[in-house]
């Protein structure tokens, strides 16, 4: 995570109790622990921790505890929150990495069989090279990688089956590549995806663009396109639509509970997540953050998850992974 993105996480964290409250409306949910499934600073974590400012300062929920808990992906995570079945006091940030990890690892978990609460946002990929880099479009890219796929390496901060993996495969698939001919570099993060980009070790990364906004703005790194229905603000890149790849792709973010929750708990914790949602200061933090409103909860979420895990499947069937 770059510093220019950990200063304006912590910026906006320090002005959302300025934002949209003048007095704590009546709690919902008492004190709560929200685990991420992922180190601090990276997004789940900073997803999760304006959220819980925000059910704070907006008198939503007494006080959140964040907590991470890491490891393969996320797996880790989503068992222990299995192992908490009927637990109201726990929740657990996610979003399709978990899904993807869970498949890569072979694990028994399916996100589905967690109780659902909601789907929080949607955020585009982007397709980032080097400043010098001879590709200077998206076409000028995927010409380059139809041509010859080997010599072309992709670079994305997600192990195999996160979002940072399965954008480049369906953009590949998209474009008529075959996507076990994919040259993909799995790095941990964002952060350790920068130099590689910076220091040529990939010819182009995939990633949400957040993490690189001072590279971007500082001309270090260019954006050729981005995989969302509309353009970023502050981003000077078309769509890949707009470059004639009909292909749209949306890393998302949404909130587990254990399984076996009792329905009024679920109810409990879906309508705190809605007045998060409503609330100014969420809306504020959607835009600062380049983030697309997604709200989606309960069962129409668990029937997203469940697609969510198809897509996946199929994905990773396709390169021949179990």
């Amino acid at each position: 995570m770059s510093k220019y993105a950990r200063a304006a996480a912590v910026a906006l964290v320090l002005t959302l109790s300025a934002c949209g409250s003048s007095a704590p409306a009546t709690e919902t949910i008492s004190a709560t622990r929200l685990m991420v499934p992922n180190s601090p600073g990276g997004g789940y974590d900073i997803t999760a921790r304006i959220a819980a400012r925000v059910m704070e300062d907006s008198g939503i929920a007494g006080h959140i505890e964040i907590f991470n808990v890491t490891g393969s992906g996320g797996t880790v995570a989503m068992a222990r929150l299995m192992n908490e079945a009927g637990n109201p006091s726990l929740m657990m940030m996610m979003g399709l990495g978990v899904v993807g990890s869970g498949y890569a690892t072979g694990s028994k978990i399916s996100v589905s069989d967690a109780t659902p609460v909601a789907k929080m946002l949607e955020e585009p990929e982007g397709i980032l090279v080097r400043s010098d880099s001879p590709y200077r479009t998206v076409r000028d890219l995927v010409a380059a990688w139809k041509a010859s796929p080997a010599t072309i390496t992709v670079g994305g901060g997600s192990a195999v089956g996160g979002p940072d993996h399965l954008f480049p495969m369906e953009l590949a698939r998209t474009a008529g590549i075959r996507i076990r001919d994919v040259n993909y570099r799995p790095f941990a993060g964002g952060g350790e995806l920068l130099p590689a980009l910076l220091e040529k070790k990939v010819t182009f990364g995939t990633s949400g663009l957040a993490e690189y906004a001072e590279q971007i703005a500082s001309g270090q790194l260019r954006v050729l396109a981005v995989s969302g229905q509309n353009r970023q603000a502050r981003i000077p890149a078309p769509t890949l639509r707009e470059s004639g790849i009909d292909l749209v792709f949306m890393n998302w973010r949404g909130v587990l509970a254990p399984p076996g929750l009792p329905e009024a708990d679920q109810n409990k914790l879906i309508e705190a997540l809605t007045r998060l949602h409503d609330s100014p200061s969420w809306k504020q933090a959607l835009s600062d953050n380049g983030w697309e409103d997604a709200f989606t909860t309960g069962e129409a979420f668990r029937t997203f998850l469940r697609q969510q895990e198809n897509r996946v499947a199929n994905t990773l069937r396709e390169l021949g992974l179990p």
